[in-house]
């Protein structure tokens, strides 16, 4: 260790700490790797942490045996590098950021003779696009309260018709299409529209209006929609009694940490008014460094393909990742940002305004499973507190409709992030595995939680780490398997023993215990989006096996056919050689006659 940190180059790079088991505990990025790394040290009179650096990377540096660095071209490179070294690998101290967010914006293509407002989440790649965003939430009801509003053309397909439709007989449409309107006077239209959508306090009030004259005309039900969506726009309006007089766009960032938690929010002013905010949830029983949570938040958010970068960039702390940011997003879009932090007038209000919705949301964040989430590391020997839990199972129906699930747990269930998939493999071992491989492929879109759970025993536990331990991933995993008695799998709550292993080994738990409840939560939740999944693909696949059988085909050839190619799309685009070598001559002519 000492050797490598006399001999460290002083080019950029990406360095990284590991413990006595190989785990990887941070990694790090610098201009200069020698100056960067030597300075958590004092060297004398022996090799020790040193006493400038935080609690937690002393803590950190205490379990550190050994160093490993990879040098690169430029500082830019380098802190892609990290960036994606984090997500992949899940350092134990470094801060990482899971809900990686594309926010929608909407659109108009001022070169249509007509033109829409949609909703996009990627750039769109036409010359004359004017966007309004990011929106966190309430895209789709401000583009849905436009229409309802103005006569604009409502659907793509109306413009092309050349014909009136509905929407003219019912006054929401101008009937473009048969010339009824101009360009310019649709123009108009389009023009005075784009005030409703930066302001979303006209917008309701007009909205409002028009469920008032519903409801006196008796159309409870349309009255009701607007009702509906009047409130969703004023969920999504950030509270802020600050007018900026010049008509500016900038992005503020503010972070609040409190103990083991912390709130970054975001906030997003376009022509001088707020037009939308997010936040996001760290947990760490590490603790938190500011510089590195700005930069987190930050490079995640500019990484993506934007359709506007602010000139200017607010944050409430002083950081000294300030550079560090102005560069990527320089290399990244090519667009200059002036990142500061304002220290009086509406700006500095505005700072003090996102810092004040970060209290207020670690105030209202619910900790009350964190003290089940500790009792369950110390009881597993976990690495780190489970703050976020993926849970994994497969099913399939005598070989048949194969799925695998994998759900997603952080204070709740989260149903966006469930993913399910179609396998392959054919028995519960080979299943497990293809199932842990495809997820480990997507880890720069999506990183690891902290703890995996495998719906099996001891011999898919095993399966799980070897993968991981494979890819130099460290992750905490259990695996519960279902108690059976007499040859039967007991799923009652209450009183099934079900068996918990882990690297510490087996655990059996009192049937009433909560941190068995914990991992049966996540475990049934898996089991159950596996059931549904498979369900649906199963439905699909009698369907399709059905037109085998209209061809004479038997069930005992059926099943000889889906063991050996897996899936119908394979038994239908099988060559008649390949037919031939599993049901014979006849069989084989038959299946290809019928197609």
């Amino acid at each position: 260790m000492i050797e490598k940190l006399k001999n460290l180059p002083t080019q950029a790079g990406v360095y990284q700490y590991f413990d006595k088991d190989g785990r990887l505990l941070y990694v790090g990025k610098a201009k200069n790797l020698k100056n960067r790394v030597r300075s958590y040290f004092s060297f004398t009179p022996t090799l020790t942490p040193s006493p400038k650096v935080s609690p937690r990377i002393h803590k950190m540096l205490t379990e550190t045996v050994n160093l490993e660095y990879i040098v690169v071209d430029t500082e830019h490179d380098a802190l892609i590098l990290e960036n994606s070294l984090i997500k992949q690998l899940k350092p134990k101290y470094n801060i990482l950021l899971r809900d990686d967010k594309t926010y929608p914006y909407i659109y108009i293509d001022m070169d249509d003779d007509f033109p829409r407002f949609e909703i996009t989440r990627k750039v769109v790649k036409k010359p004359h696009i004017k966007y309004f965003g990011p929106y966190s939430s309430g895209a789709r009801d401000i583009v849905d309260s436009i229409y309802e509003i103005f006569p604009l053309v409502q659907r793509k397909a109306n413009i092309k018709s050349q014909k009136k439709c509905l929407f003219y007989q019912i006054k929401k449409c101008l009937a473009p299409c048969e010339g009824l309107v101009t360009k310019q006077e649709y123009k108009k239209i389009v023009d005075t529209a784009f005030s409703y959508i930066t302001d979303k306090k006209k917008l309701t009030n007009k909205l409002e209006e028009k469920m008032l004259s519903l409801a006196q005309e008796l159309k409870f039900e349309e009255a009701t929609t607007l009702r509906d969506r009047i409130n969703k726009i004023t969920n999504s309006m950030t509270v802020s009694t600050i007018d900026l007089a010049k008509i500016e766009n900038f992005d503020i960032f503010a972070i609040h940490t409190q103990d083991e938690i912390a709130c970054a929010v975001m906030i997003f002013v376009r022509d001088g008014k707020v037009i939308s905010n997010d936040h996001h949830i760290f947990k760490s029983e590490f603790g938190f460094d500011l510089d590195e949570l700005y930069k987190t938040i930050m490079i995640n958010h500019y990484k993506k393909d934007l359709p506007f970068i602010p000139k200017e960039i607010l944050l409430y702390h002083k950081s000294e990742i300030k550079d560090d940011i102005y560069e990527f997003i320089l290399n990244t879009h090519n667009k200059k940002t002036n990142i500061k932090t304002p220290q009086k007038g509406d700006k500095k209000r505005l700072t003090n305004l996102a810092l004040t919705n970060a209290k207020e949301l670690l105030r209202v964040q619910s900790t009350k499973t964190d003290s089940i989430l500790k009792e369950v590391k110390k009881l597993f020997g976990l690495s780190r507190i489970p703050y976020s839990v993926e849970g994994y199972d497969n099913s399939h129906m005598m070989g048949s409709a194969r799925v695998g699930s994998i759900i997603y747990w952080e204070d709740k269930f989260v149903k966006q992030n469930y993913r399910h998939y179609n396998l392959s493999s054919h028995d519960e071992y080979a299943q497990m595995k293809e199932l842990l491989t495809r997820r480990l492929e997507e880890l720069e879109k999506k990183p690891l939680p902290d703890l995996l759970v495998i719906d099996g025993g001891e011999t898919l536990l095993n399966l799980a780490l070897k993968i991981v331990k494979q890819k130099n991933i460290f992750v905490d995993i259990v695996a519960i398997a279902k108690e059976k008695r007499d040859a039967k799998a007991q799923r009652a709550k209450g009183r099934a023993r079900d068996v918990i292993w882990c690297e510490l080994g087996e655990f059996k738990l009192n049937p009433d215990d909560k941190r068995l409840h914990f991992v049966q939560n996540i475990r049934d939740e898996a089991h159950r989006f596996a059931i549904s999944f498979h369900k649906k693909q199963k439905l699909k696949e009698d369907k399709k096996l059905s037109l085998l059988k209209s061809d004479g085909i038997g069930e005992a050839t059926i099943k000889k056919l889906i063991q050996y190619f897996g899936t119908f799309e394979k038994i239908k685009s099988a060559s008649t050689d390949e037919l031939e070598k599993v049901v014979g001559k006849a069989k084989a002519k038959i299946l290809k006659q019928g197609e």
